[in-house]
């Protein structure tokens, strides 16, 4: 998080949007039309490309309050200023919202599963275990990854009522078990009784440490959020590995249900992993054409993430001090996140970042709360009403100007889903995905790639993807100069 001195002398209007007059009083309806209209007119990262928020798109404040009370909403004004490629900018109707942070928490057994159309059917399917969540119901029973069920509460599982009956039906489940050759499910006679039950999701999965030859390698298994109190978590891991003189590191996302974050929680994981590198530019910010030139002509420091020398006041962050990370992906087919994305190409000028996935998709911007103040910031709101703006301001960039719009290339390239035949134990160094990242690390060989579902299944669900909230960029935190 950036605090920079706020900007004390009168902020030269005309160059973010028209100077309306100081004796015009706007209507009570327009109120937050004409926030919406000025917040995006200066601070929007494709401001240019939208005729209507253009500078000298109107003369007067007449012209202006006519083309605002065109719309029907606030919200229907917001989203005609956006860009059609847009799907990150939103609007808040209460940004009260924003104060409320919780620990990640679900209502749910603890399974996790995906589902196939069963091999020779058209209406039928079957269930695969991809992990069970430590210390939930499923955690207690008879369950574990790999597993296989084709019918639950006694009624075969098909394409019609899958959803019905595993994810919105009862809180209570009977799974029957089933041996799948691949072909064939066959009953076992095994029945496993879940409940659903109110449940706090641990920010590390799992952990472990490999010693193969003079490696020492740290394996984290990462699925939650990157929230301070997630990066608080991480810091703790990260004495042990440190205590344990770990030299590699593997960052396993596969199943992680988080997608942005905040800049500086990124840049927090980074120092972890790396250490040497304190304040030097971690990331820079490329805003729109007008903020930008503002901002290097009178705060270019502003612009800068650096890495920091501490996590906070009271705690150092337990570098590794790593040359490599490898980082596999997480998301629908392994695509990284875009936090992950920040992560990967802010680390590349200073390290080797070795990729394991799908190609990533490329979210390279970032966004900010503006609330209705002359500074945009929360201290001066305007208190008529509880809306607030979080629009993209800016594209990020490395230290050697680099970005990411076309996402990365992995170095190790994986299916687009686990072989569930072999889904092998999880944070076991046999298990099909660690094992070839195991083997890059002590033989440099990345192994060679297995035919991708060789029986032909049709995918038909995961349970992971549903529980990850909606991608919606990383933020920013900075202050803004007053506009009045």
């Amino acid at each position: 998080m950036k605090y920079l001195l706020k900007a004390t002398y009168v902020f030269i209007v005309a160059v973010f949007f028209i100077q309306c007059s100081k004796e015009f009083v706007l209507s009570e309806n327009l109120v937050v039309k004409d926030f919406v209209w000025k917040g995006l007119n200066a601070y929007y990262l494709h401001q240019d490309k939208i005729a209507d928020l253009a500078d000298r798109r109107f003369n007067s404040d007449l012209e202006l309050n006519t083309y605002l009370t065109s719309f029907p909403d606030y919200t229907t004004l917001f989203y005609s200023l956006l860009t059609a490629e847009d799907i990150k900018s939103s609007l808040l109707e209460d940004y009260s919202d924003l104060d409320i942070i919780l620990p990640r928490t679900g209502f749910l057994n603890g399974m996790e599963f995906g589902i196939i159309e069963a091999p020779g059917s058209t209406e039928n399917v079957i269930g695969y275990v991809t992990h069970i969540l430590p210390n939930s119901d499923a955690y207690s029973k008879n369950i574990m990854r790999g597993d296989f069920f084709n019918a639950a509460n006694g009624t075969q599982l098909t394409k019609e009522n899958f959803e019905s009956i595993l994810i919105n039906g009862s809180n209570s489940l009977s799974l029957t078990m089933v041996d799948f050759n691949g072909t064939i499910a066959t009953p076992n006679s095994k029945i496993v009784a879940l409940e659903k039950q109110n449940y706090a999701y641990d920010t590390v999965f799992l952990e472990k440490t490999f010693a193969i030859g003079v490696d020492k390698i740290a394996y984290l298994m990462f699925n939650n959020d990157l929230s301070k109190e997630s990066i608080n978590s991480l810091n703790e891991v990260f004495l042990k590995f440190k205590n344990q003189g770990v030299n590699e590191l593997v960052l396993d996302l596969r199943y992680n249900i988080s997608g942005g974050s905040f800049a500086q929680n990124i840049t927090d994981l980074a120092s972890m992993i790396t250490g040497q590198f304190t304040d030097e530019v971690f990331i820079k910010e490329q805003w729109n054409a007008k903020a930008q030139a503002w901002f290097e002509a009178n705060q270019p420091d502003s612009l800068l993430t650096k890495f920091p020398v501490k996590l906070n006041a009271f705690s150092d962050y337990n570098s590794l001090n790593l040359t490599t990370v490898y980082i596999i992906l997480n998301g629908t087919n392994f695509s990284g996140a875009s936090a992950i994305e920040l992560l990967i190409n802010s680390l590349n000028p200073y390290i080797d970042v070795q990729i394991i996935g799908t190609k990533t998709a490329g979210n390279n911007t970032g966004a900010m709360t503006l609330y209705n103040s002359e500074d945009y910031d929360f201290p001066l709101r305007n208190e008529t009403h509880t809306v607030a703006l979080q629009p993209i301001v800016l594209s990020f960039f490395n230290k050697d100007d680099q970005t990411y719009e076309n996402g990365f290339i992995p170095d190790i390239i994986l299916c687009p889903n686990e072989d569930i035949l072999d889904l092998g134990v999880l944070g076991d160094s046999s298990e099909p995905i660690l094992e070839r990242v195991l083997e890059a690390i002590t033989s440099g060989s990345t192994g060679t790639s297995a035919a991708c579902n060789s029986n032909n299944y049709t995918f038909l669900y995961n349970s992971i993807n549903a529980q990850r909230a909606f991608d919606s960029g990383n933020f920013i935190k900075q202050n803004l100069p007053n506009t009045n």
